[in-house]
């Protein structure tokens, strides 16, 4: 199994640099971060100085979108990178819950993320797209250009398209009953489109937070840590709700059920551990959702994702405990998990 940390690109970006260093130092073969102009710095630029202090980490936004950038421009920052530094970049994608909102428009719908992957995909790849009419190549690249796009989805028609169209599946979220769940749809809708299922990655991001001991003390304090992270999953499954009601055979209630207490949601404080409009997330959710406790506990849970298919488990890293957290998973998780 893959391990990835992902991070916001708080200021001061050395300490985003820092960390994903001391994650490849332990273990780490992914490095991930947020994609939202408004609330952090720009992600790229970063990237490029991350590249360039590791050795082999591959990088990628955990979420770029369609929309706040042109596609052309976001295939050719991609593609530069990976002239620099030997393609080692992912492109995640998908509707772009805060970068969209915050600036006062509608998340991307699922027609113009499967336009912008087939583009940004093929002219990352060194290959001809058609930008509504005119069609072009970067001159520039090199014959062994490749850059995977992978899709973050949750809905029934998303996870159908990424089995569909993308080269791997992020699911923001790591209980096992909705991990089958999703990534059979993915994997069937990828068979029904002619394709070999085992070539769609599957990442599984979710927090992760180490405790001492499984006491009620510990236990309580890594919820409250990870609480933020139902609210996040919490506005994509509001979406859901509103567009197939609350409950649909389309998606499952394990998904819907918790956010009935849901008022608001404010993105000044969006994935950070002081959210005060994620209280509405029950422990359960906390303890479904992430993965929390003694390493045991985590090594426990990652197995059964790795049954399920996940090859890949990146660590929301958003938390008092952060690199704490990276060395656990570098002394002990990770080597269990890999011999």
């Amino acid at each position: 199994m893959d391990f990835g940390l992902v991070l916001q690109t708080d200021p001061p970006a050395s300490k985003v640099i820092s960390l994903m260093k001391r994650a490849e130092r332990n273990g780490f073969t992914y490095g991930w971060t947020f994609d939202s102009a408004v609330l952090w710095q720009e992600p790229f630029v970063i990237y490029s100085q991350i590249l360039s202090n590791t050795s082999k980490l591959k990088v990628g936004p955990m979420v770029t979108n369609p929309g706040t950038r042109t596609w052309e421009v976001t295939a050719s920052t991609f593609a530069t990178l990976n002239d620099m530094f030997g393609n080692r970049t992912v492109c995640g994608i998908g509707r772009g819950d805060s970068a969209m909102r915050v600036a006062g428009r509608t998340p991307n719908t699922l027609a113009r993320i499967s336009e912008a992957m087939k583009v940004i995909r093929a002219l990352g790849s060194g290959k001809e797209a058609d930008l509504g009419g005119t069609v072009i190549r970067f001159p520039w690249i090199k014959e062994d250009a490749e850059l995977p796009v992978w899709m973050a989805a949750y809905g029934p028609k998303a996870l159908k398209m990424t089995g569909e169209e993308a080269d791997g599946f992020i699911l923001q979220l790591a209980d096992l009953y909705l991990t089958e769940y999703m990534v059979k749809a993915v994997k069937d809708a990828a068979v029904a489109a002619g394709r070999d299922p085992s070539e769609v990655k599957i990442c599984v991001a979710a927090p992760a937070y180490v405790t001492e001991d499984d006491s009620p003390e510990a236990l309580a304090h890594a919820r409250e840590q990870c609480r933020w992270f139902g609210g996040m999953v919490g506005n994509h499954v509001a979406d859901l709700v509103s567009k197939y009601g609350e409950h649909s055979a389309a998606v499952p209630d394990e998904l819907t059920d918790y956010i009935k207490a849901r008022e608001g949601y404010d993105y000044s404080h969006h994935g950070r551990a002081d959210n005060p409009d994620t209280q509405f997330v029950p422990d359960e959710i906390v303890d479904r959702f992430c993965v929390i406790g003694p390493v045991e506990k985590h090594i426990e849970k990652l197995n059964a994702l790795r049954e399920l298919g996940v090859d890949q488990f990146a660590v929301y890293d958003m938390h008092d405990a952060q690199e704490a957290t990276i060395d656990a998973y570098g002394s002990t998780v990770i080597p269990a998990l890999n011999g």
